[in-house]
């Protein structure tokens, strides 16, 4: 009987796949059913072929290598999950297998993985796709009576081979270029330089500000306060006499109401998420990284099935997604939710403008609540956030819009105008699906300004009843944080006009499904650390940049060109002319590296030496803030831990300790002085928990969280590209 081959990304999906389709019989690596038979990747089993494969000389990092330029790219099995690509391949050239479903992830990079294993394996049958945006059994049952022909998705597979072509080009050379002429660990890309580069470029900013002191002039009034205001509509002074000048002069003073303006105004209600503004949302309220909320999105979206597809740029939904809308509020009256969930499938017309756009949809639309019930208690702490984050932006999008009056007041006072405002609310429409313990920034900002005003007149006089002059300071702008940069990686800000129109037009920098791991990669190759919410540049990233070719630190060309992947994927560009062009930038590239008389200096050298090699280790920070030696020579890698931060809690004041040492010295201490040898720790943790394998578990995931290190995967890519996800 013929049978139809499923391929999937992750292990995960495939088992929830093969359940749905009725596959129940196991085999090694696939399930077997009557009509279908379902098997998966680990992630990517094929990828671009090693430098030595092309040519051996290229297997030395030497500048007279460069520039590798292959004509044809190669394609390799990776050695970590070459038995699991033994098995898809197997299976793909069985005889009773007559066609396959194409249900990686339903995007640029799932169709690469896809592609290339079809490619290596040799697959010349028949072949369809799966895209769905959830993993709900009906989404799937319905994907699968809806499949398209995998021809239609070919664009979209040239695309996402020619990012990977052109990082190959320009990551690796380039990459390989800074290292052999600064003898040090150095890379570059295409997204991660002109990343780096915003954050370098803000420091230098912060360290060049010299703060200037201000004043400012408040009257009371008699319940209500006044803010003085020059003629051009500024309220700061920069000489403290001419202040306290003005100050004194008012004392004792009448004015006049000149001017009383209300106006009617509101607030549309915010569109629905896309992972970029997922990501700055939980990186403001709850401190994740860029990477976890992806991580804890991916679980909702493949695990609880509770969310949409995640890897979205899209904040709206088309108007085939409507009639799913009632049901998806239905999946949300629970707890919290239920009572504005009902309110709005009562009252509310569900297709507004403010979540429908057809035009404005691209592969997957936004992330909402799928039609899957949640049992909450099934939840991590910070898969309830996340979630709650876009139930509420959910619920917010489908309400109407908040309404209220703004009271502008000026008062005249021995000829000087003194302003104030004040609201009342109307209707708080969409911001009923907050509490206030979390609102939007800018609303945050304007409310700073209100207060409540009495009823006044025109011509109304009032008496000065106090005179205030506060002082204060110029402030540099602020270091980026994961959700300011995100926020800057879409929309780089330049000067040049043009260049600023450019950008309007294009993606920014890298793609909502990459911006994560780009920021990873900056931790991981420590060219930035983590104080705080706030990202500091270390002086390895502030010298690499100024050490990187200009050309590949501008936001500008970068933008250019993933809006140029974009055209690919959209049939309206050529990939070979696009990967051509690399190949030239890349031999630019390289000949600017070898002529620059710059110079790389470690200011982190440490007088420890290399257990491996001898040379002089460095000390670094990591992004949860421990330290660690690791060795300068690109081919020893030697890395070593010196300070964990742990989630363990001090006995004392609560906060978490640092784990020091190695070995039987290891030892937890806290800020606040207390200390406690490894051996006391394990003891009293298993008198806590009860259970001495609880102790291991926890001390395994530490150690899993603070190390940091690639998966075998990850780190066969990276033999051939330190930036593979640019």
């Amino acid at each position: 009987m013929a049978k139809t081959l499923v391929l999937a990304e992750k292990p995960s999906v495939g088992k929830e796949l093969a359940r749905v389709l009725g596959c129940r019989q196991g085999g090694n690596g696939y399930l077997e059913g009557p009509k279908y038979v379902v098997t998966w990747a680990l992630g990517h089993l094929v990828t671009l072929a090693d430098p030595e494969v092309y040519e051996k000389a290229w297997q030395k990092w030497d500048m007279e290598t460069l520039p590798m330029l292959p004509q044809n790219m190669k394609l390799v099995v990776i050695p970590e999950s070459a038995k699991q690509f033994k098995v898809v391949q197997s299976l793909m050239k069985r005889q009773d297998v007559t066609d396959m479903v194409i249900a990686t992830d339903a995007g640029r990079e799932g169709e690469l993985v896809a592609r290339w294993i079809m490619q290596k394996a040799g697959w010349n049958k028949p072949s369809r796709r799966l895209w769905i945006s959830s993993q709900t059994d009906r989404a799937i049952r319905e994907g699968f009576s809806n499949l398209r022909p995998a021809r239609e998705y070919d664009a979209l597979y040239r695309s996402a081979q020619a990012r990977s072509e052109a990082d190959w080009l320009v990551g690796l050379n380039v990459t390989r270029a800074l290292t052999c002429r600064h003898n040090a660990q150095l890379s570059a890309g295409r997204v991660q330089t002109p990343t780096l580069a915003l954050i370098t470029r803000r420091e230098e900013e912060i360290r060049a500000f010299r703060p200037k002191d201000y004043w400012t002039v408040r009257l009371n009034l008699g319940g209500f306060s006044v803010l003085w205001k020059d003629a051009k509509g500024q309220s700061r002074i920069f000489d403290l006499q001419q202040a306290q000048e003005l100050a004194k002069s008012l004392e004792g003073r009448e004015g006049v109401v000149t001017q009383i303006s209300t106006a009617g105004k509101q607030v549309p209600p915010p569109a629905a998420y896309d992972l970029t503004e997922l990501q700055r949302d939980a990186n403001k309220k709850y401190a994740y990284s860029a990477k976890e909320t992806l991580n804890l999105m991916q679980s909702l979206y493949e695990r609880h099935k509770l969310l949409t597809y995640p890897r979205t740029d899209s904040r709206y939904i088309s108007e085939d997604v409507v009639p799913t809308l009632p049901e998806r509020l239905r999946s949300v009256t629970v707890g919290e939710y239920a009572e504005l969930a009902r309110q709005i499938l009562r009252t509310r017309p569900l297709s507004t403008r403010y979540l429908v756009n057809n035009a404005k949809v691209t592969d997957h639309h936004a992330i909402i609540p799928t039609e899957e019930q949640p049992e909450l208690f099934r939840l991590s702490g910070p898969e309830k956030n996340i979630y709650d984050l876009v139930v509420r932006r959910f619920l917010a999008v489908l309400l109407s819009p908040y309404q209220y009056e703004e009271v502008t007041l000026n008062v005249q006072i021995a000829g000087h105008t003194f302003t104030a405002k004040g609201r009342v609310v109307k209707q708080q429409g969409w911001r009923a699906a907050y509490d206030r313990s979390f609102s939007l920034e800018d609303e945050e900002k304007e409310e700073g300004e209100q207060q409540n005003l009495p009823h006044l007149t025109r011509g109304q006089r009032l008496s000065v009843d106090a005179v205030q002059v506060v002082s204060g300071k110029t402030t540099p702008p602020a270091r980026y944080t994961e959700a300011t940069l995100l926020t800057a990686m879409e929309h780089p800000q330049v000067e040049d006009k043009a260049m600023a129109r450019t950008l309007a037009q294009t993606s920014g920098l890298g793609t909502p499904a990459t911006r994560a791991d780009i920021i990873e990669k900056l931790f991981s190759s420590f060219y930035i650390e983590r104080r705080g919410k706030e990202l500091v540049p270390t002086s390895k990233g502030q010298q690499l940049v100024k050490l990187a070719p200009e050309e590949l630190r501008s936001a500008v060309l970068t933008a250019q060109w993933e809006d140029q992947l974009a055209a690919i994927a959209q049939g309206k560009g050529s990939d070979r002319a696009f990967v051509g062009e690399m190949r030239q930038f890349a031999t630019r590239l390289v000949a600017e590296v070898r002529t620059s008389s710059q110079t790389f200096t470690h200011d982190n050298m440490t007088r420890t030496p290399c257990p491996d090699c001898g040379k002089n280790l460095l000390r670094v920070k990591t992004k949860n803030g421990g330290e660690m030696l690791v060795c300068p020579d690109r081919e020893c890698g030697y890395r070593r831990s010196l300070i964990q931060v742990t989630n363990a809690r001090c006995p004392n004041c609560h906060k978490k300790m640092e784990l020091r040492g190695e070995g039987e010295k290891q030892m937890f201490a806290c800020v606040c002085g207390y200390r406690e040898k490894m051996s006391d720790f394990k003891e009293r943790r298993a008198q806590s928990s009860g259970s001495k394998s609880d102790v291991r578990n926890y001390l395994a995931r530490q150690a899993n969280q603070e190390q940091p290190r690639n998966t075998p995967m990850a780190e066969q890519l990276a033999k051939w590209l330190e930036n593979n996800k640019t």
